[in-house]
């Protein structure tokens, strides 16, 4: 089934798209950073810096850390972190609904064109 992916340039050096909105998703269910990086199988190092080039893409901190004690440290989103995420979904989903047909188009016209050409339907 086709997909469509939104990648979000909102600075001329950096964008937001779905690793960096899925990260986010991941630290508020985790609770931490280190905790989000293992759950998505990248390092606390990888994790920190998409944290880092988000925050300073969008020009404002999306996760507050915080710091270690008797049951240690982790990290939470910011309120501009949560709205991040609100507003990345919506406009994912719009776009999706609006491209709904145009996907299905282009899936179908895929499918119908790879029958015909058993060379490229059995390329891998």
């Amino acid at each position: 089934m086709a997909s469509l992916s939104i990648r979000i340039d909102l600075h001329p050096e950096g964008s937001i798209g779905p690793g960096k909105i899925e990260l986010l998703e991941a630290i508020h269910r985790e609770g931490s950073i280190s905790a989000a990086g293992r759950a998505m199988d990248m390092s606390y190092r990888r994790a920190w810096d998409l944290v880092d080039e988000t925050a300073k893409i969008c020009g404002r901190p999306v996760v507050a850390s915080q710091t270690g004690g008797k049951h240690g440290g982790g990290a939470k989103l910011t309120a501009f972190g949560e709205e991040l995420i609100q507003r990345y979904r919506a406009i994912e989903k719009a776009a999706a609904k609006a491209a709904k047909a145009q996907l299905a188009a282009l899936q179908s016209g895929t499918q119908r064109s790879d029958e015909k050409n058993p060379v490229t339907s059995n390329a891998a």
